[in-house]
């Protein structure tokens, strides 16, 4: 039905769809739902004390500074703070490569604005980030598919989607959201010399990279391009990398960063001057106070204590429950795992008949580009308690053998 506004908005609105996985998340919040479904961390790990006494602390000895307008780049003292914490990782800049961000997404969608012009193809992996692809289709991207396997991102065919001519390559290279999967330290190798090659800069995006329960740390993808693109302690490189608060602290705050070349930077703050002047600065203040003197890194270490537990209850839960021909990634960290159905079945299908078993997960589809994966899913094991993965997981696999053993019998051979 047509309304009044219909001819009004803007061509651009065409291109952006819901969110498929927030329209999925209206209909798992029934209380009696077991949702797989978010990307949510867990509340147990919030540390309220420690934004509380920080917010009293602020308040008591800087309101008029935290109340104030700030910075476009971001709070001084907590980019110098994001400059020291990324260095134990081997990112080595200085507070001028990091400007402070109000979340991820709108580090994504500054991308957008700063690079991509109607047509630009963008290389990803498929599946990749729904996020990404959302900000990005604003402004008329274009996508260049690699396949993803256990390993991550497939480079041996990188090469092939480079002649394409791909405005920049976008990856998840830490226990990618949706698969789960850790794209291995001979592929990163690749992937910097085949985009050096090319000339094409990549986009690093790292919102999970020290949630590691297992294996050894990989280098970032920044790291293994600065070591040759570090001049006076300024990284002059070829990569922009992104990465979050929203796991290491709360979501809430809404804090993330960007780090890349100072001239970069530079165009980045004249493309957020023109959306929000500057993220919040009580939050980056109170988030300094809170992450400072050490905090971060014994937290983080509390963080991945109960991720891990709750990773390998759903692995656990999985092996017993899943029917003959499923198949899921087993992730050294992050939030997500990724469960494969036979090739027949289609994960949006048979989402109604989980929401009836109250249980929910999002349907892999949606995170391809251009098309695929209707036989996948991704399972979310940070946010829901022990308990409820085990339950929900039985819930999960008695549907599955209801819906797709007796009804198209194709784990009989049918």
């Amino acid at each position: 039905m047509q309304t009044l506004w219909d001819h009004r908005y803007a061509q651009r609105m065409q291109r952006i769809k819901a969110s498929a996985i927030r329209e999925l998340l209206k209909l798992t919040e029934q209380p009696d739902v077991i949702s797989f479904a978010g990307g949510l961390p867990a509340p147990e790990v919030f540390p309220i004390e420690e934004f509380k006494e920080a917010c009293i602390r602020v308040l008591n000895e800087q309101g008029d500074f935290a109340l104030q307008y700030g910075s476009t780049e971001g709070y001084l003292p907590l980019r110098e703070m994001i400059a020291r914490h990324t260095s134990r990782y081997g990112i080595q800049i200085s507070a001028e490569n990091v400007m402070i961000t109000s979340g991820s997404q709108q580090a994504l969608d500054l991308i957008g604005k700063v690079f991509i012009n109607r047509g630009d193809r963008i290389l990803v992996e498929s599946p990749t980030y729904l996020g990404a692809l959302q900000a990005w289709n604003t402004y008329g991207a274009e996508y260049v598919t690699v396949r993803t396997d256990d390993d991550g991102m497939v480079t041996e065919d990188i090469e092939g989607a480079l002649r394409a001519g791909p405005k920049f390559i976008y990856v998840l290279p830490n226990f990618q959201n949706p698969m789960g999967v850790t794209i291995s330290l001979e592929r990163r190798e690749q992937l910097v010399e085949m985009a050096d090659r090319y000339g094409v800069p990549i986009v690093e995006d790292d919102p999970y990279g020290q949630l590691r329960f297992e294996g050894k740390h990989l280098p970032a993808v920044e790291v293994i391009d600065a070591r040759t693109r570090v001049q006076n302690g300024h990284y002059t490189g070829n990569v922009i990398y992104l990465s979050t608060f929203s796991k290491i602290l709360a979501p809430g705050i809404r804090l993330a960063w960007i780090i890349a070349p100072p001239e970069v930077i530079r165009k980045l703050v004249l493309a957020k001057q023109g959306t929000d002047l500057h993220t919040a600065t009580f939050n980056q203040v109170v988030a300094y106070e809170v992450g400072r003197h050490g905090f971060l890194d014994q937290h983080v270490k509390k963080i991945c204590q109960v991720y891990k537990e709750r990773r390998d209850v759903m692995l656990e839960a999985l092996e017993e429950h899943m029917p003959e021909g499923v198949t899921w990634t087993h992730p050294q960290g992050g939030l997500f795992l990724w469960l494969r159905l036979p090739e027949q079945c289609d994960a949006t299908e048979l989402f109604p008949a989980a929401v009836k078993n109250k249980v929910a997960y999002v349907p892999g589809e949606s995170f391809h580009p251009n098309g695929g994966g209707k036989n996948t899913m991704r399972l979310n094991f940070s946010y829901p308690t022990p308990e409820k993965i085990n339950e929900g997981i039985a819930r999960l696999g008695k549907m599955l053998k209801e819906e797709i053993c007796a009804n198209q019998k194709i784990f009989q051979g049918a």
